[in-house]
């Protein structure tokens, strides 16, 4: 068998890794992303005024359940126990900034539950302006921070 970091078994295929002889750690990850958005939504947002309620709580509790289903949404993820999930939405003058950290005690961490929360919240946040701004995409999607585990602490640049 493989080492216990591959993905890929003897002989060449796609398999979870073996994480049950890996210590239980605090695992923490970060990361963001952003929604471009047109100046007419931003007002909009702004003022509360959307057809479709209020995206920015409804992008939050998107983000919240994604990172609880990322498994079911990436093959290869393990379903770990979510500890914790913060969602920070700041409209900008551009479009909206999404934040998400995600915290758990478990054997591998949580960089794709927090990718996967901030791509869904701005999933949600498009779905609920896309009648008033057909052009609003998703961009910078990335991993921030991380810590736990063996190799301890990272931070983007």
């Amino acid at each position: 068998m493989s080492e216990i970091s591959s993905h890929l078994n003897d002989k060449g295929e796609a398999r979870m890794v073996d994480v049950s002889a890996k210590a239980v750690t605090v695992r923490v990850a970060r990361a963001e992303g952003f929604v471009a958005i047109s100046a007419d939504v931003i007002a909009l947002l702004r003022r509360g005024d959307l057809p479709k309620g209020d995206a920015l709580a409804v992008a939050r509790l998107a983000g919240i359940q994604a990172a609880k289903r990322t498994p079911d949404l990436i093959p290869l993820c393990h379903p770990i126990s979510i500890h914790a999930v913060d969602i920070e939405l700041e409209i900008m003058e551009k479009g909206v900034s999404i934040k998400a950290e995600v915290r758990t005690a478990d054997r591998t961490g949580v960089e794709m539950e927090a990718l996967t929360s901030v791509a869904v919240a701005g999933l949600a946040l498009i779905d609920m302006i896309k009648g008033k701004d057909r052009d609003a995409h998703i961009t910078d999607v990335r991993v921030t921070h991380k810590s736990g585990g063996k190799s301890g602490e990272w931070n983007r640049g």
